[in-house]
């Protein structure tokens, strides 16, 4: 650990793009200097942080330039290092392979550790798919529920969307799903979700093809759509506000 009396570092939590070519053209001044003066970077996926770094034009060489792992599979051992370069005095910025870091991401962990360990932790502006798509759903933005993956068993899915349906009435339900698992979770809502349930569909936000649409499930039935290697947010709502 840190010594005693040395300054510790500072937590950066740094969003990135959600797949599109130039993360600058979504990305504050701000947020870009703030990435392109750090040297050190805890990240989900390596090869994905590197194509970030390059795109906004990092000062240094990206062999100069730190990357440390942090994923599902970083166990509780595996943060103290992390965790030291903060206490020892160095900066150190967490990314999410897409989005913001720490919101359905892994990172939280670190976030936590770095609370209890009084290190400063400061979140950057950026996009959040998640959030522009309950902008753009017409739902309720006053009481929402994010719920990551849904099961991918069919019978616990079901359930679990009946559950969701159930809590629609008040708030708006927001879930996620792989690409390629993307036409059975479609499938299950449309089979197992009332007519006359909003459901919206936003499909790459921020990106060229960017699709963002609410109606009811019966009209839905009528023309699916093709959301095959998408990046999709589904939401959920029943409610009149």
């Amino acid at each position: 650990m840190s010594e005693a009396g040395a300054a510790k570092g500072t937590l950066y939590l740094l969003p990135v793009d959600l797949g599109g070519e130039d993360p600058r053209s979504l990305l504050p001044p701000a947020t870009v200097d703030a990435v392109r003066g750090l040297r050190t970077f805890i990240v989900e996926n390596a090869k994905s942080a590197r194509r970030f770094l390059k795109a906004v034009d990092h000062s240094c060489p990206l062999q100069e330039i730190s990357f440390h792992l942090f994923d599902e599979h970083t166990s509780e051992a595996d943060i103290e290092p992390l965790l030291d370069l903060l206490l020892k005095g160095e900066n150190c910025g967490l990314m999410s392979e897409a989005g913001c870091p720490a919101v359905a991401d892994p990172g939280a962990r670190l976030v936590r550790r770095a609370h209890e360990s009084g290190v400063r932790v400061v979140p950057l502006v950026g996009p959040s798919s998640l959030l522009l798509a309950l902008m753009a759903s017409g739902m309720n933005g006053q009481r929402f529920a994010f719920h990551g993956y849904l099961p991918v068993d069919r019978t616990r899915r079901a359930h679990k969307l009946k559950d969701i349906e159930t809590r629609a009435q008040t708030e708006t339900q927001i879930f996620i799903e792989t690409p390629y698992r993307n036409a059975a979770l479609l499938n299950a809502l449309l089979e197992h979700c009332r007519g006359d349930t909003l459901l919206c569909i936003a499909a790459d936000l921020t990106l060229p093809t960017e699709s963002v649409v609410t109606r009811a499930v019966a009209q839905w039935k009528k023309k699916p759509p093709a959301l095959d290697r998408r990046l999709v947010v589904f939401l959920l709502y029943r409610g009149n506000s």
